[in-house]
């Protein structure tokens, strides 16, 4: 047996050793499953309101998605000059609405004077809400406006801006005065912004997967030290692929489910890819089409109990 050959041998049974010396000391530690996320079927959340079918983020699409029969939203926030936290996905108002600048470069009184209805195409082509005004929303509003509903919330500003450095707080202390505790989940791309939020809420609050969090566990459930893998966060929700990674696998689902951490996919608007991902183990559909994921879940579900 040649040097190379006995060296090869050497490297995989020290391997081979660390691989079983951690599956002994290191096993899995499964989430407490949070209040909001106790759910014995999938769930639907209108993203942004359902955007598709009314003005994203404005009460008119809100009211409109919980008509439809979802079980909650999904919804973007941001900080404004007078440090008011408001329901908007991007930093600027242009996509939006009849306005233009930087959400934090107003006040909100300011941008209560913008129409966030007034870019909103239907699905027949036509801009309803030109002539009918829709306000923008505060994060206050919301909570009071739908006292018992699951609200999926996504902090937008990064965590190396003002605003960034304000919202976890900021966020914590609102739930806070709502008692809004067990009907929340808090998330955002930046996994940074999900920790220093935590350090105020204790675990008190879902907390939802940042793209650190994201690549760590597909990073473990790849290698053969998943068993290593011990999660921080409650929930998942992602697309179906980053990249050229697919993430709506069943394993992959599987392998998260066994922590007791369920998986939402957005932004899902085919019943297709609804059914697909269903089958796969998703726990829950983020869409801007409630209208046709609502039924078509419900569907599935007697499908289910049927067979």
């Amino acid at each position: 047996m040649g040097k190379k050959t006995k060296l090869a041998l050497a490297i995989a049974a020290a391997s081979a050793a660390a691989w079983a010396g951690s599956k002994a000391i290191s096993k899995p530690q499964k989430r407490e499953i949070k209040d909001v996320l106790q759910f014995d079927r999938p769930i639907v959340l209108a993203h942004r309101g359902g955007s598709h079918l009314a003005p994203e983020h404005t009460m008119i699409a809100f009211e409109k998605a919980l008509d439809l029969g979802v079980d909650g939203f999904e919804v973007d926030i941001r900080l404004t000059k007078d440090e008011e936290i408001v329901v908007l996905h991007d930093d600027t108002i242009e996509r939006t609405s009849d306005g233009v600048g930087f959400v934090k470069d107003f006040t909100l009184d300011e941008l209560k004077e913008f129409n966030f209805g007034y870019q909103f195409e239907d699905l027949d082509g036509q801009f309803p809400y030109r002539e009918k005004k829709a306000e923008i929303v505060t994060l206050r509003e919301l909570f009071e406006k739908f006292p018992n509903t699951y609200i999926n919330i996504d902090i937008k500003d990064g965590p190396d801006t003002y605003e960034g450095s304000l919202m976890p707080s900021k966020l914590w202390r609102l739930i806070e005065e709502y008692n809004a505790e067990n009907r929340i989940v808090v998330t955002s791309f930046y996994s940074e912004q999900v920790d220093r939020f935590n350090l105020y809420a204790q675990n008190r609050v879902a907390l939802g997967a940042g793209e650190a969090d994201v690549r760590k566990a597909f990073t473990a459930f790849t290698s053969q030290f998943g068993h290593l893998y011990h999660p921080r966060v409650d929930v998942f929700q992602i697309p179906t692929k980053s990249g050229v990674i697919s993430l709506d696998s069943s394993k992959f689902i599987t392998f998260l489910s066994k922590l007791n951490i369920p998986v939402h996919y957005w932004t899902i608007n085919d019943t297709e890819a609804m059914r697909r991902l269903i089958e796969n183990g998703a726990q829950g559909i983020v869409t801007d089409r409630p209208d046709l994921a609502v039924p078509f879940l419900q569907q599935l579900q007697s499908e289910k109990e049927e067979s």
